[in-house]
């Protein structure tokens, strides 16, 4: 699922703690805006736009950042929505919605794993590819 390979160069400093920083960012909002699921994407957009001129390292994995809060933000909207319907609304708690739910579940705590552990190596200076978002990613940014 996470491919990690070095870059040809040793990205400085400075590259790796903004590049791990794309990942923090998404995790940080996360905490602030729990149940509004575009303040992810809208922090992690900003952050890209202002780190769109930098160094390749830093520019692909703010894009990989950007294109996993992207697809999430389909998804929990459409929980987010749903669950409204049911709290607002007429509709009732299925098997359906329940499934739904349990699905968004996984897939938040496995991109909150997956953030944490690209973090934590990218500020080591080691690029972390991660499945379907790397190779996205690698059409893209390119170098």
């Amino acid at each position: 699922m996470i491919r990690i390979k070095q870059f040809d160069y040793k990205p400085s400093e400075h590259e790796a703690e903004k590049a791990s920083n794309s990942y923090l960012i998404s995790l940080v909002t996360a905490i602030a805006g729990m149940p509004l699921p575009i303040v992810n994407l809208i922090a992690t957009l900003f952050f890209y736009i202002a780190n769109k001129k930098g160094t390749f390292f830093v520019r692909w994995h703010c894009t990989q950042a950007l294109v996993s809060q992207l697809s999430l933000l389909f998804m929990n909207s459409a929980g987010f929505w749903w669950t409204v319907g049911i709290i607002f609304g007429n509709q009732s708690i299925s098997n359906t919605y329940i499934a739904y739910i349990i699905t968004i579940f996984l897939f938040n705590m496995g991109e909150l794993i997956a953030s944490i552990y690209t973090s934590i190596n990218t500020r080591r200076g080691k690029h972390v590819s991660w499945w379907f978002y790397g190779n996205l990613t690698d059409l893209l940014c390119k170098n």
